[in-house]
């Protein structure tokens, strides 16, 4: 299915029968109001041809999504409402910031007073596993912006969605919001369809949180910013540590299991890297054109170099060695087992190697990847976790459900899930992101034209 072929028809519960609370002018048009119209659509490209005669191109031909933000009109009653909300997945700088501003929202604006915060992730929606949810409110959320971490908790792995909604009914709750990356979002999805399936009036809102910034029609999710710029405090300082040794060699590994967008991009702020290693172009370590040998030339030239490796490299280590795939509770690779954490491999590959030739070489190996999720997040991404949470609860205040509040070209979107968890975003080789990463670093390809990773937009 082409992308001029989705569905991107945003779910429903019903009419909005209620005034919004919020007060918001309408007087100045429609095109310009504070209430957003549900017609009002963003396109997923900005650049499109002409024709050869000035026409514009068909609109069928790209595909748009419906503008986020607040809608004159309701479905819910505020005064009736519980919401709950959720965090999923690895933690991520920013978590507590969209909790609060929810809880701000909901409250101060919409007047909702019983809001629900569910433990442990998706664990928290199963009664077996015995986890009561929080009481939150403004008081009770006033600080927690400044911490890393989330204060509800988090986990891996799904739960059946029939016991899920089970909880949700038991517990009276009207809106469910998961904060969480793609197996998170699947997991909402599955919930949405058992409470469709059972003729059920409960919202389901999704918050895009993953560090890695891969969720497809989303230009970027919060944390991704904080990630890169942390990442570039730890590029700038292991070359500091390899520029300070004769043949200094610094090893940095990121995250990144499918997409290595904060290796790119910590590689371009940082401008230090002489190589950067991504899931989603492949890299030989031995033959002229290899890494070893590129290393060698380096360091004849200039007695330093650093290599910047995202985690899903470990994919092209695994293939030559014949791993296995063993997969965490979320169906991740686990990329640290087996031998497959593609940091140490490189750190030992490199060192082998250079022993071998009688070459002297000072190796500084960095994993910083646990310290970069756990920091709270930048003003940019306070300012981005504060936007993206408003615009969800304003969508489940509106009956909008199976929905992710996406951004796309700057503007908040109502992105159905069933399409976003349906493929992922990753670096395109042939545009514009990686050739910058190619010229900063001046890295060589190595690897064959055989071997390129097929082109996706970035």
């Amino acid at each position: 299915m082409t992308n001029a072929q989705l569905d991107l028809t945003v779910k429903t519960l019903g009419p909005r029968t209620l005034a919004s609370p919020l007060g918001l002018s309408t007087e100045r048009g429609d095109d310009v109001a504070d209430y957003i119209r549900d017609e009002v659509r963003v396109l997923s490209a900005i650049e499109f041809s002409a024709g050869d005669e000035g026409k514009t191109l068909p609109s069928p031909q790209i595909p748009s999504f419906e503008k986020a933000g607040p809608r004159e009109r309701i479905y819910f009653d505020p005064k009736k409402v519980t919401a709950a909300i959720v965090t999923c997945g690895g933690l991520c700088p920013g978590l507590n910031s969209v909790i609060r501003s929810m809880v701000m929202e909901l409250h101060h604006g919409y007047g909702v007073r019983r809001i629900l915060g569910v433990r442990y992730g998706y664990e928290g929606l199963n009664p077996a596993v015995g986890l009561a949810p929080l009481e939150l409110e403004p008081k009770s959320v006033e600080s927690i912006h400044r911490h890393g971490g989330s204060v509800l908790g988090s986990s891996r792995g799904a739960q059946e969605p029939a016991v899920m909604v089970d909880y949700l009914v038991e517990r009276e709750i009207d809106v469910l919001f998961t904060l969480g990356g793609d197996g998170t979002q699947r997991g909402a999805h599955q919930i949405q369809q058992e409470i469709e399936r059972r003729g059920l009036k409960i919202a389901v809102v999704g918050v895009p949180k993953t560090i890695d910034n891969d969720i497809a029609f989303v230009d970027q999710t919060f944390g991704f910013d904080t990630a890169v710029e942390t990442a570039r405090t730890v590029l700038d300082g292991a070359h500091v540590e390899a520029h300070g040794a004769r043949n200094g060699l610094g090893i940095v590994k990121l995250m990144g299991r499918d997409a290595g967008f904060i290796a790119a991009h910590a590689s371009l702020a940082s401008g230090e890297v002489n190589f950067c290693l991504v899931p989603e172009v492949d890299f030989e370590l031995d033959g002229e054109q290899g890494l070893f040998a590129c290393l060698e030339r380096r360091l004849r030239a200039r007695s330093h170099a650093l290599v910047v490796v995202a985690e899903g490299c470990a994919r092209t280590i695994a293939r030559r060695l014949g791993k296995s795939d063993e997969r965490d509770a979320s169906g991740n690779l686990r990329f640290g087992a087996d031998g497959l954490d593609v940091g140490t491999y490189l750190r030992d590959a490199v060192k082998a190697h250079f022993k071998a030739k009688g070459v002297p070489l000072a190796v500084k190996y960095i994993d910083p990847s646990y310290t970069i999720r756990s920091v709270p997040p930048t003003a940019t991404d306070e300012i981005f976790c504060n936007r993206l949470a408003r615009n969800a609860v304003h969508a489940a205040m509106a009956g909008k459900t199976d929905v992710l509040i996406g951004r796309m070209h700057g503007v908040f979107t109502h992105a159905p899930l069933a399409v976003v968890t349906g493929q992922n975003k990753v670096i395109d080789p042939d545009r514009e992101l990686w050739l910058s990463v190619l010229r900063s670093t001046g890295q060589p390809l190595m690897r064959s034209t055989e071997g390129r990773a097929s082109s996706r937009p970035d």
